[in-house]
């Protein structure tokens, strides 16, 4: 049986097979069970009080009864639960750790459409749960739920100054004001509808606003980080120094210069690390990045004697890696980044606001800081409807990638991973030359497809 949990949580059609009310308790029982449980459950009933989380969603409207479900679940498991309402995911993270919640609850599916919703937990600090932890509170679905009785029992209770305290949060990030700077943010119909222009406002930018009318079903239809064009025309018609797009929860932003050129995440990195190393502020010179970041990244960053460290796909991988070495930066292309000093998880908001302090500290137009990486074409093809647990065994798959690597030597590299979100292998090839790697993405996706498809549906990506 197919894991439960994927890259970032529990996610799929709301109300569909997988993403449902009685899940949605399930999931919250189970996850009181087991996050609960060690030294710091044992002093909070020798002090006789309950554990506590922190909930949150986005604006979608099927997250009225997830989440309903969800606090359902942890208070009738004795969680006194902090309902923070429609707020960013990285908001949930850091609320968690700064009323010392004992976990947290996300309602959100990022920037899947509307249709789709996702359940995602944090531990105590805020930071994503690892595998093994996930796979426990899937175990714990069989197990029998805590059924506390009278005094026992959770109280759910408004978070009313959940959004405040975020923002004054992002705000004291920053060591210069945005004074002189016009920005424009699309908030993707999301969570940072609210928060995102606020701060940038209270930072002292001049703010001009798209995306920002949620009604439960407009998310990520055809705005934020997903969709630019809109951002594009609006940085353009309205004359800004940049623009910043986030996703439905505001993990991850994505930026657009003054002349309307997109600013990816792997680019937004080097701008950051860049900066600073050069300040002294970069722990041990190094940054962290996954394995689909661009070539160019590690070509950029050996050029400014920065150590660039890979790992899986994911934010949370990201934030080991980070723990692990005591590293301050690190994110993926898609625009997750993490500033370890102020956060636990990716945030879009506090990396546009970072990105955007670095353009007035510098007094250099973003498109001119972007200069500092030089993008490497990159090729990437979806192969839907395969067996991706085959991958991995497939000898003649592994004898194709090798040949493919030795022929682009230096200058390119082969990804072959299995999605951890859909039944698809994603077939990724940089090079120096376009349709150098075009054909040989091409090649590898046919190859996969032949071994191991059980539909012949492949889309790419350029």
């Amino acid at each position: 049986m197919p894991r439960l949990f994927g890259t970032d949580g529990v996610r799929g059609l709301a109300n569909g097979d997988v993403v449902t009310a009685d899940l949605a308790l399930g999931l919250a029982q189970a996850a009181a069970r087991v996050l609960t449980r060690g030294r710091h459950a044992d002093q909070l009933r020798a002090e006789g009080r309950r554990p506590k989380a922190v909930l949150a969603r986005d604006p979608r409207v099927s997250g009225e009864f997830i989440a309903a479900a969800v606090a359902a679940g942890l208070a009738s498991s004795g969680i006194d639960v902090l309902d923070a309402g429609v707020i960013p995911t990285p908001a949930a993270a850091f609320l968690i750790d700064d009323v010392g919640a004992d976990f947290g609850v996300v309602v959100s599916a990022s920037h899947n459409p509307a249709a789709d919703n996702g359940i995602k937990f944090f531990a105590l600090g805020g930071t994503k749960l690892p595998d093994e932890v996930e796979d426990r509170i899937e175990a714990a679905l069989a197990q029998p739920k805590m059924a506390p009785t009278g005094a026992g029992v959770g109280r759910i209770r408004r978070f009313s100054d959940a959004e405040d305290r975020y923002i004054v949060h992002l705000v004291g990030t920053l060591d210069v004001k945005l004074e002189g700077l016009h920005v424009v943010i699309d908030a993707a119909h999301g969570a940072a509808s609210g928060v995102s222009p606020e701060a940038f406002a209270l930072a002292g930018a001049k703010v001009t606003v798209i995306g920002a009318d949620p009604d439960g079903l407009n998310i990520n239809d055809g705005v934020g980080s997903t969709h630019l064009d809109h951002l594009r025309r609006a940085v353009l018609d309205n004359g800004a120094d940049l623009g910043i797009a986030h996703d439905g929860d505001a993990d991850r932003c994505l930026a657009v210069d003054a002349t309307g050129e997109i600013v990816d995440g792997d680019r937004m990195m080097a701008i950051l690390a860049v900066s600073l190393k050069e300040r002294g502020m970069l722990a041990g010179d190094a940054l962290v990045a996954t394995v689909m970041s661009n070539l160019g990244l590690r070509v950029a960053m050996e050029h400014h004697g920065i150590r660039l460290v890979q790992t899986k796909v994911g934010d949370r991988y990201v934030l080991e890696e980070l723990d692990a070495q005591k590293l301050s930066l690190g994110g993926e292309q898609s625009g997750h980044i993490i500033f370890r000093d102020h956060a636990t998880t990716g945030d879009g908001i506090l990396t546009g606001l970072q990105l955007a302090a670095e353009v007035v500290r510098s007094g250099t137009p973003l498109a001119e800081l972007a200069k500092v990486m030089t993008v490497f074409p990159q090729v990437l093809v979806n192969v839907r409807g395969v067996d991706r647990e085959r991958l991995d065994a497939d000898e003649e798959i592994a004898t194709a990638v090798a040949a493919a690597e030795e022929r682009l030597g230096a200058t390119g590299r082969v990804l072959l991973r299995p999605s951890g979100t859909e039944p698809l292998v994603r077939v990724m090839v940089e090079a120096e030359h376009q349709d150098e790697a075009a054909a040989i993405a091409d090649e590898l996706a046919g190859l996969v497809r032949d071994r191991l498809a059980t539909t012949t549906e492949t889309t790419e990506e350029g």
